[in-house]
Formats: structure tokens, sequence, C-alpha cells
């Protein structure tokens, strides 16, 4: 039985009785990306006043722009907007290239479906996550109107980019298929080219080299003249089929793993991966089987006969104790914390020199949210249940 089918199946006969949250053993991120607010809609606008002072200085020439290679150097166009910024020069693996005339030097990497057209560029692997940037050209869209989102820890950071939805599948090796994490982020190149950062957390650290399948059946993006809309417009959303095998080899340059192996009451800190873009953190905290009543039996066979407890059990999942982590550089700076998942907490690094970091863990999201709100110094530091002191250089 395929994963799809079992989500399909799960949906129908415990959507109402298991939240979704439950349901997945890893969390994903979901919910329509942050848009500007009066702070981030001035900035937009300041940023467009410099624009156009300079197209008024007559340093932009549409002609010319058109004629300046993207594809093959997408991660220099994002990388210091997206929520995993840095320098990606000499980290990546360039998948395609174009020429100034606009030619690709090969097509193995583009895939085509309802009108729209996506090319992977470049990638990047550390051994724990995928860094895949995407050109996206749409000949009837308009992408000028995708709002913007902030991508730093605060406002002041003035870091923005645009964001396009996406769902689908991804696996690698042909192995066991993971959902997209609904969004990747990038910049507006013109009304019908979007150029982003995709980013696809492994489930367990991977060595060597590999085969990474896209399976995309979806994609779609915001209007700003549309943002009380709580769902995407039909008319921004297509439903399509766009597959890509992709090749990609780990680059371990510069990246650190350092076992801990501290517990506390109920919770492990494992180990912390330090790469150039990430920190990850993994723990372990308690967690059991659901139980299959025979309430759950019955509506699962009454979907499918000839489903076999295993998979059965597979479906329900792991229900596991939830535990919230921040992290901390040596300069007393908090790190973008991205995603917290069962075992996994994911931070961007965001050109941030780290040299220690201090780790607190919180089995209570109020302290968590405390410190966050006052920083390395709050009296929640006291409450956390592991706090530790980890040396990287």
């Amino acid at each position: 039985m395929t994963d799809e089918k079992l989500d399909q199946i799960l949906k129908q006969a415990l959507a109402p009785e298991i939240s979704d949250g439950e349901i997945q053993v890893r969390k994903r991120r979901k919910g329509k990306m942050k848009k500007f607010g009066k702070i981030g809609k001035a900035v937009a606008a300041a940023a467009a006043a410099v624009v156009v002072g300079i197209l008024g200085l007559g340093y932009f020439n549409p002609v010319l722009a058109a004629k300046i290679p993207l594809i093959g150097k997408i991660f220099d166009k994002v990388e210091g907007d997206v929520i995993y910024s840095g320098d990606y020069t000499d980290k990546e693996t360039v998948l395609t290239n174009e020429d100034h005339t606009g030619n690709l030097d090969t097509t193995e990497f583009s895939v085509s479906d309802k009108g729209i057209t996506l090319t992977a560029s470049e990638v990047y692997c550390d051994g724990y996550s995928i860094f895949l940037t995407v050109n996206v050209e749409a000949e009837d869209a308009d992408f000028t109107h995708i709002p913007e989102h902030y991508t730093g820890l605060n406002t002041a950071d003035n870091k923005t980019a645009a964001g396009f939805y996406i769902n689908g599948t991804w696996n690698i090796d042909g192995n066991t298929s993971e959902q997209f994490e609904n969004t990747f982020e990038g910049k507006v190149i013109d009304s019908h080219t979007f150029a982003g950062l995709l980013k696809m957390n492994l489930a367990e650290k991977t060595a060597g080299s590999g085969k990474l399948n896209l399976n995309i059946s979806g994609l779609g993006y915001d209007d700003d003249r549309m943002l009380n809309n709580e769902e995407i417009s039909a008319s921004h959303w297509t439903d399509g089929a766009w597959n890509i095998v992709l090749p990609f080899e780990v680059n371990e340059t510069d990246v650190k793993i350092i076992e801990v192996g501290e517990k506390k009451e109920n919770i492990t800190l494992d180990d912390v991966v330090i790469s150039p873009y990430q920190v990850i953190v993994h723990t372990t905290t308690p967690g059991e089987q659901r139980e299959l009543t025979e309430d759950r039996r019955e509506k699962l066979l009454s979907k499918d006969p000839d489903m076999t407890d295993a998979e059965m059990f597979e479906l329900l999942g792991w229900s596991y104790e939830p535990c919230q982590t921040i992290l901390f550089n040596q300069d007393g700076e908090m790190l973008y914390s991205d995603m917290e998942m069962a075992g996994r907490a994911g931070f961007a690094v965001q050109g941030k020199e780290i040299k220690t970091l201090y780790i607190f863990i919180f089995d209570n999201l109020d302290d968590w949210v405390q410190m966050k709100e006052e920083g390395m110094n709050s009296s929640a530091a006291d409450k956390a249940v592991i706090a530790r002191e980890i040396h990287v250089q």
C-alpha cells in the first residue's frame, strides 16, 4: 500500500477522531505565509522607491536584464533574503546553466505542465537537509503581486522574501515519500518568473550521493490584492504533474556533529549538528504507539478491507511528549527557530558566527515563549529542563 493511499484512508476514516497534527509523526509547517504588516508595507514602499530611482537614473534596462543568466546562479540571487540565508558559493552543485541568450545547457532537469515550467538550478546537501533552487516560469501568470514575508527574527532585520506554495511528495532513491513542507521562498524576477529555494529535511543522516525524486502535484501563490482571503485564490493555484529526478552529493565541509547524551527528567539531548546554514538539535522524548481500538479497526477496514494490522499501526503512528528548544550563540544572539518536531529542532544560522551555543530545552511552552521574548538572560532559563553550553570552535 502506498503512503498516499494510507494518508487518504486516514483522512477519510480517522480525521474527525485524530487531528492532523497528531496523526503525522513528522510535524509539517502549515498555514499561510506571514504577510507584511504596516511596517512591512513601509519597507516595501521604500524599496520600491529605490528601484524607481535606479530606473530613473537609467541603470536598469529591461532588455539587458532579460539577458543576464539566472538559472545556475539562483543561490546568488536569493541567498541573502531567504530564511536559510548565507553564502552558498563553492558549496552548491550546479544542475542547469543558462547562457546570455537564455539557452540552457541541459533540459534534463526541466519539466513543464499546464503552462508552468520548473527548472532545477543548483543543489546543496549537508547530509541532513537538501537545499534546492528552482526557477518557475508561467506563461499566463502575474507574479508581481506575490506578497513578501519576513525571514529574519524581527522586522528590524529588514529581511523579506516572496513565497510559493507547493504540493506533492519527494523521496530519496525511491524510498519512503515525504510531503513537501508547504512553501518555498525566493524572489519575483518578473511577472512570469519566480526563483526560489526549497528545503527538504532528511529523515536520517545521509552520506555519499543519491537521487532526489520530486513529484509535484500543485503550485500556487498569494496575491497582495487579496490578503484578507483565508485561502489561496483558485485563479492562483494550478494542479498538474511536475516530476524530476535530480542527482545530489553530500558536502560535509564545515559540518560538525557534537555528541551530548544528556538526560534530565523525560528529555534527552542526543546531539547537535552545525552546518554552514543550519543547526539541528536532536532529542529523545517518551513516545508510545497509538492504540488500535476496535472502533478504529472497523473504520479503517471499511475503507480498505485488505489492510493489515501492521499497516494500521503504521498509519496511526506514535505520540510523543513535546519539548521546545531555543538557541543562542556566544554573543547572546538568538537563532531563528524554523521548525520543531519529535526528535528534531531546526534553526537557521543566517550568517551568524557560532563559536559557542547555549541550548535551552523546555517542557512548558509558556516558559519557552518568555525566553524568546526576553532573551538569553531571561529568568525562564531556570525553568529549562536542560540548559547546556556547547563549544563549537
